[in-house]
């Protein structure tokens, strides 16, 4: 990371000369009509069909393409007794595709569009040791401006409603009630918010930094959302990158593919987030005082957050450290007015990336950091209210009439907010538990979890669910029945570990939104750019840190 950077990108300036960078999200959305673009060399289908006329995909699961020499070696796909070349390009010129793998694969390298290599023990703790570039489609996923716009002018309708609902305590407790006893998690954050309510603990400057995930479904042409993250958004920093990398193809091959880079929407999302953590520095009005990162001991993707660390110090002077909850509980410690000060340094915003799941908190010694952090002074993004108001039974208990009424003014609003709203019920809705059992891949089971590899979908929801009455306990309430959303099916070409391969995807968008408020003075409420995540169609979930995806960007139709 250099210390040059651009309005539009976090990466350095490092030469004059056009390198690319691809990124991975895949193509869900077939139905896409591209505007006509000059192509002085073939005639291409529209721009969402790219990979199904070109690259042909087979019915098992992909060969890998490994890159020796700079070339992409053609692997071939079982089908059947025989085999059929795994990728067929047809006008695309299989020499343009290595020029654009590789060179991809320079630029993620150069432009610190990497991760740490889950075969490398120590990448996870140590900075530098054992890189790779993190996954990425290689070209922009097709996606309509319509909707698009639609995602953005939710995200500050979404901050205000994250806020108002974390001012009301009784609403959380009530919500949660029933979860609290069969979730020793839930249990746990409830336990620190009664706590906080028993103090009277105020938090005038509230912070949130939320992602809102939604897809777009086949069928109804509807965006829905899929759920509302405000803890631990990840990606702000690599998810820019990947923006500046099919900018960079497409200005060097867009020519060729038929493909226009100011198509690629801007994606300011490491630039916003630290702003949004500058100004809610400068709020809490102590020079020396410093941003502290919430980690997990051994974190792959601390590059993703180092990004925002040298940013803040690079534009805003703002000192940050790195801790774990462990390490928060032996240093830390509270002064009689309220400063936690952690290693003998004053902190004025704590910013999680981790203390989302239960495998943060082996021991008591974590949950006493997590109630030392939120008794003091220190700006928490996100504070316990703000973190209990993105749990899955909430977002459910919102679905529900009149709810939204409770915290919205504005009819608009509502409308908009009802508009994404996919279908979600409580376990304790027979008529809906009995037709989740009856049709199972009409709906997904979720548990109030973050991080990926949670959900429970297909012939395991019938299982679960009969499971669940068998034994008339209340685990049922730590469970929460979705719609399931079914976005279109693409072809598209995925790199991971120095490997291109095709397969069958389908695609996520997040909007990330920033909300600052000091008492009444709203000083920030906006969208703050995007994360787009591509995975295999046969995967049922989607986290990139868990494996399950690849990152991507958009491409506006």
């Amino acid at each position: 990371m250099g210390a040059s950077y651009s309005l539009c990108s976090h990466s350095s300036t490092l030469s004059t000369h056009t390198l690319l960078h691809s990124h991975p999200k895949a193509t869900a959305f077939s139905h896409i009509r591209q505007s006509g673009l000059p192509n002085p060399s073939f005639k291409l289908n529209p721009t969402n069909q790219i990979f199904q006329t070109h690259l042909r995909i087979m019915a098992q699961p992909s060969q890998v393409l490994p890159l020796q020499g700079g070339q992409v070696e053609v692997g071939e796909t079982q089908e059947g007794n025989g085999t059929r070349p795994l990728l067929d390009f047809h006008g695309i010129d299989q020499e343009l595709v290595e020029k654009i793998v590789y060179d991809a694969l320079v630029w993620s390298s150069l432009h610190g569009l990497v991760v740490g290599d889950k075969s490398v023990q120590r990448s996870g703790k140590v900075p530098g040791v054992g890189m790779v570039h993190a996954p990425f489609a290689l070209l922009p996923m097709p996606f309509p401006e319509s909707h698009w716009k639609q995602a953005c002018e939710l995200a500050p309708i979404f901050n205000e409603l994250v806020d108002r609902v974390s001012l009301d305590a009784k609403f959380l407790q009530d919500s949660l009630s029933r979860t609290k006893k069969s979730d020793a998690f839930t249990s746990g954050l409830l336990d620190i918010h009664s706590k906080m309510q028993e103090i009277n603990k105020k938090e005038d400057i509230r912070l949130g930094l939320h992602r809102s995930d939604y897809m777009l479904d086949e069928q109804t042409k509807l965006l829905l959302q899929i759920e509302m993250n405000t803890i631990s958004c990840s990606f702000p920093g690599l998810g820019c990158l990947v923006s500046d990398l099919h900018r960079s193809l497409l200005n060097h091959y867009g020519e060729f593919l038929g493909l226009d880079s100011k198509r690629v929407p801007n994606n300011p999302a490491a630039s916003q987030f630290v702003e949004a953590l500058a100004k809610a520095w400068t709020e809490y009005n102590n020079p020396r005082a410093v941003v502290m990162f919430v980690v997990q001991a051994d974190e792959r993707n601390m590059y993703d957050q180092h990004w925002l660390s040298a940013l803040l110090k690079e534009i805003h002077n703002v000192s940050t450290l790195r801790k774990t909850l462990a390490e928060i509980d032996t240093e830390g410690e509270l002064l009689p007015d309220g400063t936690l000060v952690v290693g003998g340094q004053a902190i004025a915003v704590v910013y999680f990336r981790a203390g989302y799941t239960p495998n943060d908190y082996p021991s008591e010694s974590e949950w006493r950091a997590r109630l030392l952090m939120e008794q003091s002074s220190a700006i928490k993004c996100p504070s316990i209210s703000y973190h209990l108001a993105g749990t899955k039974k909430i977002q459910q208990e919102l679905v529900k009439p009149n709810v939204l009424e409770r915290f919205v003014d504005n009819k608009d609003d509502i409308a908009k907010l009802r508009k994404c709203f996919a279908g979600l019920w409580s376990l304790d809705d027979s008529d809906i538990v009995k037709d989740a059992i009856e049709r199972p891949g009409l709906y997904v089971m979720k548990p109030q979890r973050e991080g990926g590899g949670n959900n429970i979908y297909g012939n395991d929801v019938r299982e679960a669910l009969v499971r669940l009455q068998k034994e008339g306990s209340e685990a049922d309430a730590a469970y929460i029945l979705m719609q399931r959303i079914f976005p279109i099916v693409s072809r598209t070409l995925l790199m991971r570990n120095g490997i291109c391969y095709k397969d069958d995807t389908v695609s996520e968008l997040g909007i990330y939104g920033a909300y600052l408020r000091n008492k009444e003075k709203v000083i920030l409420n906006d969208q703050c750019g995007y994360l787009m995540r591509t995975k295999a169609a046969s995967s049922d979930e989607g986290g990139v840190a868990a494996g399950f995806a690849v990152l991507d960007s958009l491409y506006l139709t």
